[in-house]
């Protein structure tokens, strides 16, 4: 069991370390160390997307109690040093932001800027180190889900997506989520969009692609979790009643493949059973028991019959 923990930047929720999941949310808050003041900013500035993701600590909150996986969440506000970023990152703190001067940042000292690093910004990174250690400890290795929100617009350009998933180079946890939110079609789902998940230096660069872990980002639409009503619906879309999940890979006429290892990884975080039909496969060439599915079907009138001479 993980533990909860208060730092002065951050905040870890207690999970099970063998939950198989670990869920950061970058910048949850938007409070400043008292010495800073309002950077300057008026004090409505800081109620904007500018200082934080609205919604996001609310439901990486409610994922947590639902699934029982340990959260590492930020406390100050990204204006004042950008977690999710790399330490030599032109973006780390930010002089302007959608229009709004940060007059706290500007003139800012390599002194200031070093500080900044060593008492806000390690120890956090820090923290999501010993959360994601001590799950490997356990033998269990989690995946990794940074937990975001992106306001509506940008620059008077309406964003149509709901809610979007981020990768970069490693699809395996992004590919099921991807699948399982056009499931509804309801929403309209963006890939890297309305940015781009290889981001050099980021959360999930430091601390899922060192260990081969399965990564992505998930972007909220804020004004869709803005309330409570919103956050819990986001949250229930990874419902912990699911008993068991059904897969075809490669499926049935269109022939679509599945990173099995990433959706069973997933499964056993809800504490949920898989059962593949690997029939189109055959188990010559595939194995999904050693990645990780409960059950595997096969159907024999297809490649296990050779010529059709067996009906099952």
């Amino acid at each position: 069991m993980i533990e909860s923990e208060a730092g002065e930047s951050y905040r870890v929720l207690a999970g099970r370390a063998a939950c198989g999941l670990v869920l950061l949310c970058d910048h949850a808050g938007n409070a400043r160390p008292p010495e800073y003041g309002t950077l300057g900013l008026p004090p409505a500035e800081l109620e904007r997307h500018i200082a934080y993701d609205i919604g996001a600590a609310a439901v990486t909150e409610r994922l947590a109690r639902a699934l029982g996986a340990p959260a590492v969440l930020s406390r100050y506000s990204r204006l004042l040093i950008d977690l999710n970023r790399g330490e030599d990152d032109p973006t780390l703190i930010m002089r302007l932001s959608d229009g709004a001067v940060i007059p706290g940042n500007n003139n800012l000292t390599a002194a200031e800027r070093r500080h900044r690093v060593a008492r806000y910004y390690k120890p956090y990174h820090e923290a999501v180190h010993r959360v994601v250690a001590r799950c490997l400890e356990s033998g269990h290795r989690p995946i990794v889900l940074s937990v975001h929100s992106m306001t509506h617009a940008w620059k008077g350009a309406f964003r149509p997506w709901h809610v979007a998933i981020l990768w970069h180079l490693d699809r395996r946890l992004a590919t099921p989520l991807l699948d399982g939110f056009r499931g509804d079609r309801r929403l309209h789902v963006g890939e890297n969009e309305p940015y781009h998940g290889g981001l050099v230096g980021d959360t999930l660069w430091q601390h899922a692609r060192p260990y081969d872990l399965p990564g992505a980002v998930i972007e909220y639409r804020q004004d869709l979790v803005a309330d409570a009503n919103g956050q819990q619906q986001w949250a229930d879309a990874l419902r912990p009643e699911t008993t068991l999940l059904y897969l075809e890979s490669p499926s049935s006429l269109v022939m679509k493949q599945q990173d099995i290892a990433a959706v069973t990884a997933i499964a056993k975080a809800h504490g949920t059973a898989t059962i593949l039909d690997n029939s189109w496969a055959s188990p010559i060439f595939q194995t999904p028991l050693a990645l990780g599915v409960d059950m595997v079907l096969h159907s024999a009138t297809k490649y296990l019959g050779g010529h059709s001479d067996i009906v099952a």
